[in-house]
Parts: structure tokens; C-alpha cells; sequence
């Protein structure tokens, strides 16, 4: 993680917080949100990000019982929790030193 810099006139404010991820193949891993603005979408606990992605869960799991979704499909979980710097731009850097700003499509 990093942590504050202070230039001579320049103070870079930063927050912990948490994000879902999951590996891709050709990006690695990567968070798996993001905002309507395209930054990285962060959970302010731990908790809260493995509760977003037990919600999910159940909810591929309530679309199999319904026959909407395989079952292989719906008892999968890729996302994983990761802890973030949040910068005061909004971007991220994760526990490995990735830095993600905003996402363009």
C-alpha cells in the first residue's frame, strides 16, 4: 500500500476501502465495479464488499432454482476482496501496486 506524499505545496489525501475483484485473462485481476463515472467502485468495509458478493451469489443461485441459469454457472464465485488506497481523484492502488483511474470503454 501507499502511503501519504507531500510535495512542498501538494497534499494527496488517502483512504482505505475495499473492492471486488476477480481475474481475467487477458487484464489479470482487476476490480469488477465501477461507478457511473467509470472510477473504481469501493466498499468502505470488508464486510460490505463480501456481503455484495454473497448477494450476488444467492442470487444466481435463486435463478438456477428457477431454471434461468446452470448450475455449474450459479455455484461459482470468482470475486475476491481486495483492500485499496483510495486517492483523492477517486483512483485506486491495490495491494500489489496496480493503479487504476478511470475506465474508458
Amino acid at each position: 500500500m501507499i502511503s501519504s506524499q507531500q510535495s512542498s505545496e501538494v497534499v494527496h489525501e488517502i483512504s482505505i476501502g475495499f473492492c471486488i475483484y476477480l481475474d481475467t485473462l487477458f487484464e489479470g485481476s482487476v476490480p469488477a465495479e465501477w461507478t457511473a463515472d467509470l472510477k473504481p467502485f469501493t466498499y468502505p468495509t470488508r464486510e460490505a464488499a463480501e456481503r455484495e458478493i454473497a448477494d450476488d451469489t444467492m442470487e444466481r443461485i435463486e435463478q438456477f432454482l428457477v431454471g434461468e441459469r446452470e448450475f455449474e454457472d450459479a455455484m461459482t464465485v470468482e470475486e475476491y476482496v481486495v483492500e485499496v488506497d483510495i486517492l483523492s481523484d477517486g483512483s485506486i492502488v491495490d495491494e500489489s501496486g496496480n493503479h487504476f483511474t478511470k475506465k474508458y470503454w
